[in-house]
């Protein structure tokens, strides 16, 4: 039998990190494709002007304030949208990089970007697995990035944390699949957001943010373990860590120099 696909009918779809960046656009268009949208994030004014966006669309935002570093509070919103309707969908989209002071390694930004990235994810996942294998069917996402194929020159904690997320969705999926719940990777390329507005480093296929949330929105329809885009990245990355250390390392100390002579 196949898995579970989320529909509009079936309950609401829930998004973290939604204030801005691919986040909102997410929320935008499951809207647009008629979601009743629960948008979480810790930004109240951002919430209220997406709500505000949202205004005619065949579906409708619901503002949701959550810090999802807060496991107790991650865990009373999910049973108070429960309380209302089914979660269908969940999109567990919220993250960051903060970076740790000059000669520091595994300080405070570092800390911080797995606290998000990671532990903000399981917090989210905890609450909505339970409900959704209670009820036998759900559909989940988690949004990891192209950069958890492999190290990458001057990542510090961001890969390294999108990596753990990537290898979370692949063991949970085990599980979700016996009790009849979809759980998808979001992999995504560079997207223009406010994360890397002000990137020191190239940004080759760049996309524009809504562009970005309907390639991730036709991957939810779809369905399909991972959504990953733009393919000629995706494709080139994973041939790139295919490659024997040695010439992986040598590939890419020639690409971080070349960058540095042409800025």
């Amino acid at each position: 039998m196949a898995l579970y696909r989320a529909r509009p009918a079936d309950g609401v779809a829930w998004i973290t990190g939604a204030s801005g960046g691919l986040g909102r656009a997410v929320a935008l268009e499951l809207a647009r494709r008629g979601y009743e949208v629960w948008a979480s994030a810790r930004r109240e004014p951002e919430l209220a002007s997406l709500v505000l966006q949202a205004a005619g669309l065949p579906g409708r935002i619901r503002p949701a304030p959550c810090d999802v570093a807060d496991r107790a509070a991650v865990a009373a919103l999910a049973t108070r949208i429960e309380a209302e309707r089914p979660i269908a969908l969940a999109v567990f989209n919220a993250g960051g990089n903060f970076v740790d002071a000059p000669g520091d390694f595994g300080g405070s930004g570092f800390q911080r970007t797995f606290g998000l990235n990671v532990q903000g994810v399981a917090n989210c996942i905890n609450p909505v697995f339970n409900a959704m294998r209670r009820r036998g069917s759900g559909q989940m996402a988690i949004v990891s990035s192209l950069t958890s194929y492999g190290g990458l020159p001057g990542s510090g904690a961001y890969a390294p944390s999108k990596a753990a997320v990537a290898s979370m969705a692949v063991g949970l999926k085990f599980a979700a699949d016996r009790c009849n719940i979809r759980v998808q990777l979001i992999n995504p390329g560079y997207v223009r957001t406010p994360l890397i507005a002000d990137a020191a480093y190239p940004t080759p296929f760049l996309m524009e943010s809504d562009a970005a949330a309907r390639r991730i929105c036709d991957g939810l329809a779809r369905g399909g373990f991972e959504i990953r885009f733009p393919r000629r990245m995706a494709w080139t990355l994973r041939a790139i860590n295919c490659l024997p250390y040695p010439l992986y390392f040598a590939l890419f100390n020639a690409l971080t120099q070349t960058a540095r002579v042409r800025r």
